[in-house]
């Protein structure tokens, strides 16, 4: 047992990433995610849409915080957010991926289900995803409110959204880390007002 808890070649990693971890959340100026907690309140209470998306491991945050969203959040029936990921059919993805290209298999979802006064987060690391770029630009047409959580330079994504949440760290995945801490601080921040949306209910 003793061997196990001695400290071996990769403990200096684990700190190094956990400082970098740490210091992104830290030094970050959480305006806009104030802001983005507010519309989800609204949308909340208005029954509006919340609408996720993203690529690879950003895909399955956003599955992950939509489910989140829809129960966690108030553990009540009938009470949570209408929260859909866009990543979350394989038969719809791989039909439109293949029918209207894969740069549209998000937009094209989006352009059936959304309506006006919906939210949508968009994740990516880069921000420059073609299909990403392609959904924002769809909730602009459909005047979906858009908020969308980037690494790097925030890429092309970081002028089309509505409201860009911007982390510029170079490291792929801290960027993917930052989706999923940012969604649990928002569930968290959310769950504690649910009290206030039984009621309305």
């Amino acid at each position: 047992m003793t061997a196990l808890l001695a400290s071996g070649p990769a403990i200096p990693h684990f700190l190094d990433y956990a400082r970098r971890l740490s210091h992104t959340l830290e030094s970050f100026d959480w305006r806009p995610v104030e802001l983005l907690a507010d519309e989800l309140l609204q949308c909340w209470r208005t029954g509006h849409q919340l609408f996720l998306a993203g690529n690879g491991g950003s895909a399955s945050n956003a599955n992950h915080l939509a489910n989140d969203f829809m129960y966690p959040l108030s553990r009540a029936k009938g009470v949570g957010i209408r929260a859909h990921a866009l990543t979350e059919n394989p038969a719809v993805i791989t039909c439109l991926a293949n029918d209207e290209g894969y740069d549209s298999a998000l937009a094209f979802q989006l352009s059936v289900l959304g309506r006006e006064g919906d939210i949508l987060i968009a994740f990516s690391g880069s921000g420059n995803s073609p299909n990403i770029l392609r959904l924002l630009e769809e909730a602009r047409t459909m005047k979906i409110r858009s908020f969308a959580v980037l690494g790097y330079t925030g890429g092309k994504a970081k002028q089309l959204a509505d409201i860009p949440i911007h982390f510029p760290v170079d490291d792929m995945q801290i960027a993917e880390d930052t989706q999923t801490v940012l969604g649990h601080m928002l569930m968290q921040w959310l769950h504690a007002r649910r009290h206030t949306i039984v009621t309305e209910c």
